[in-house]
């Protein structure tokens, strides 16, 4: 078993300070370190123009583009290596796993992916200048894996392929962009439908209501329907979906299954967390085991954070720290079954030409 952790950021201020403040963070880090070594394997294709990143950002979240100015500053890079590591626009995105699960008053949802894309940071961030407050663990520094803002309203994602893939953002990304400009479920379906894609994706989205919508997106259109489960196949872009799905029925019966002894978000968070129950998956070197679970109820305004399987929560209470109450608690901890190194926190959490 590997012991891993990531850390509590809390940051009130500017998008721009706030960039500022991450790229002081990350300069000389391990995360840096390793994700050089990764370009030198897998060498990036990215040649977009900044007005062309500038353009896609501002009109879905103008504040988000000064948070790229600070973070060019902190690390004294061109916007060019700011936009490949953390524009989130037209770049590539590896497969991934994760289920989600929805009930009345809460979202839960397991994390599966490549340990060595694994950043180790859980964020607090409360703009001054414009878009709303979120919590959430962060993918590629400015995107959002998963998360809930100020409104209550919670977006998660599961990886249905990468074919063909357009002129877009990808996943982590538009999570935050919903996440920073949606008051609730409607207006983060219709942005959904607005915001260009870059690969194939379930985006599931949750508020106060407890509705939920399965928004299914890919380059090629985007559908929405209703479900509190779902995995990684699309049940309307069927034409979308890999070949290979067994897997991924395997952990949507799961769930389905067991939903009748389901009575509360705590007994949902077990289903998804325990390593027996069928759902929490240790394929971690076919970038698909779980190496958290998040919990969010958004009526309370409280979020749950797991690393690794077996867990009791961690609980945060969001409303208070809105409210300007700092948590105390730096770090979180847990483990997983692995040896594959972390990013942010193993020398040679890099690519070799095998793997």
């Amino acid at each position: 078993m590997k012991h891993i952790h990531s850390d509590v950021l809390q940051f009130r201020g500017t998008h721009y300070d706030f960039g500022y403040k991450q790229g002081q963070l990350l300069k000389n880090s391990l995360t840096v370190k390793n994700r050089v070594r990764q370009w030198k394997v897998r060498r990036p294709r990215f040649i977009v123009e900044e007005t062309e990143v500038k353009g896609a950002i501002t009109r879905f979240a103008p504040w988000l583009w000064d948070e790229l100015l600070g973070l060019r500053d902190a690390l004294d890079w061109s916007m060019e290596r700011v936009m490949m590591e953390y524009g989130g626009y037209r770049i590539d995105y590896k497969r991934s796993g994760c289920s989600i699960m929805t009930g009345d008053g809460y979202f839960i949802r397991n994390y599966d992916y490549m340990p060595k894309t694994y950043e180790g940071r859980y964020v607090f961030f409360q703009p001054t200048d414009g878009g709303y407050s979120i919590a959430g663990p962060s993918q590629r520094i400015t995107g959002r894996m998963d998360g809930m803002n100020e409104h209550g309203l919670v977006i998660g994602y599961n990886f249905m392929h990468r074919k063909k893939p357009g002129d877009g953002f990808i996943c982590c990304m538009i999570g935050r962009l919903i996440l920073e400009s949606c008051a609730n479920v409607e207006e983060a379906v219709q942005m959904l439908k607005e915001i260009p894609h870059r690969h194939s994706f379930s985006y599931i989205v949750f508020d106060r209501s407890s509705q939920t919508f399965v928004v299914e997106a890919s380059p090629r259109g985007v559908e929405v329907r209703t479900s509190n489960v779902c995995t990684n196949h699309f049940e309307i872009l069927k034409k979308e979906n890999r070949n290979h799905l067994v897997d991924s029925m395997k952990r949507l019966d799961a769930i389905n299954s067991a939903r009748h002894r389901i009575n509360d978000a705590y007994d949902a968070f077990r289903l998804m967390n325990d390593t027996d129950q069928g759902v929490f998956s240790k394929q971690y070197s076919n970038w698909a085991g779980t190496i958290h679970t998040s919990g969010y109820l958004p009526n309370e305004m409280k979020t749950w954070f797991a690393l690794g399987g077996d867990q009791d929560p961690v609980e945060f209470d969001f409303s208070q720290w809105l409210s300007g109450k700092d948590f105390s608690l730096m770090q979180i901890t847990g483990k997983v079954d692995t040896d594959i190194p972390f990013v942010h926190m193993d020398e040679g959490a890099y690519w070799t030409g095998r793997k």
